[in-house]
């Protein structure tokens, strides 16, 4: 596939199309339940279970990886840093955070209510870590994604500690890592949130790639690069919250594609949002298809699968990166 996409790179979409498509035929199959193809046309058990639970499922990974990966794409551009992405810079754990102080102070808010604030926080915690970010020296892009770790390490070890003192580290830990077992139908649908999130990254594309060169040449080109960073921010913490509100945290997803759809068609959003999307959305469906079959009819959660598969790809674009130059 990687080797099509080189030679021509306008069929990836329609491959990574088609991909996604198979891959949610498959997620809508697998299960501790029976789905019986003859019985889908008629009211019966499938097609409860899937109306109810595996189309709810399917397209909960699909929106939320095609969400984060968006995110990601977004963050390294504003950042101008390919090493960032909202798990590795504080903008989950500033949502998980957001998302314990609502539920010590309002236990019966609402899954909307939790992510209004929740993503009220992880803006907070995202302006903070640019605002370092772009006071780093640039000729050393490294600093830029340690910080980012130590400044989630410190959010998150804040929100375990206060998770603690409130007899809360169960909750905390559904939101710390990324599953999909709980999601039903009633239940999943703020992340269509995200999806009309990304539709407005589409139409801002040209201005957040101009956005990468620079604030000086961002301004010397005409843009108003103070609102697109707010509206950029805005994008980032909204999609990030929805989805450790819903799922919780899934690492890597806003780290390693962006970096793979740039390697193979460039950096041009306009070209490359719509690829990113599809990627993501493959990338964690397929994640929470490997949870569920390796010791079926027990389920690993997405957050730990992706991050192996996550870590086994970055290092690969590292390495390969390495050769490249």
């Amino acid at each position: 596939m990687i080797v099509l996409a080189h030679k021509n790179p306008k069929r990836l979409p329609r491959l990574a199309g088609l991909a996604l498509a198979f891959l949610c035929l498959i997620s809508l199959g697998i299960g501790a339940g029976n789905v019986s193809v003859t019985t889908l046309w008629v009211p019966s058990d499938s097609t409860e279970l899937l109306a109810i639970s595996r189309l709810p499922r399917t397209l909960a990974a699909v929106l939320a990886g095609a969400g984060l990966a968006i995110a990601g794409l977004i963050m390294q551009a504003i950042a101008r840093n390919r090493f960032v992405e909202p798990a590795t810079a504080g903008t989950a754990q500033s949502a998980e955070f957001g998302i314990l102080l609502v539920t010590i102070l309002w236990p019966a808010a609402t899954l909307g209510y939790k992510a209004i604030i929740a993503s009220l926080a992880a803006l907070a915690g995202t302006g903070v870590f640019l605002m370092t970010a772009h006071r780093l020296p640039p000729t050393q892009p490294y600093l830029v994604p340690l910080f980012g770790l130590v400044y989630g390490g410190v959010i998150g070890a804040a929100t375990t500690f206060i998770a603690w003192q409130a007899d809360l580290l169960q909750y905390l830990s559904v939101w710390s890592n990324g599953d999909f077992s709980g999601v039903l139908r009633g239940r999943y649908e703020l992340l269509w949130l995200g999806a009309l999130l990304v539709v407005a990254a589409w139409f801002i594309a040209e201005r957040l790639t101009i956005m990468a060169l620079g604030r000086e040449t961002s301004i010397s080109l005409g843009i108003n690069y103070q609102r697109m960073l707010q509206i950029g921010l805005v994008i980032i913490s909204v999609i990030s919250a929805v989805t450790v509100v819903v799922i919780g945290v899934i690492p890597f997803v806003g780290l390693v594609v962006p970096n793979l759809v740039s390697r193979l068609i460039g950096d041009n959003m306009r070209n490359t949002l719509p690829v990113t999307a599809l990627f993501g959305a493959i990338l964690t469906l397929s994640c929470d298809i490997l949870g569920r079959i390796i010791r079926f009819p027990y389920e690993i959660p997405v957050g730990t699968t992706m991050g192996v598969v996550g870590a086994i790809l970055f290092l690969l674009l590292l390495f390969r990166r390495r050769a490249d130059a």
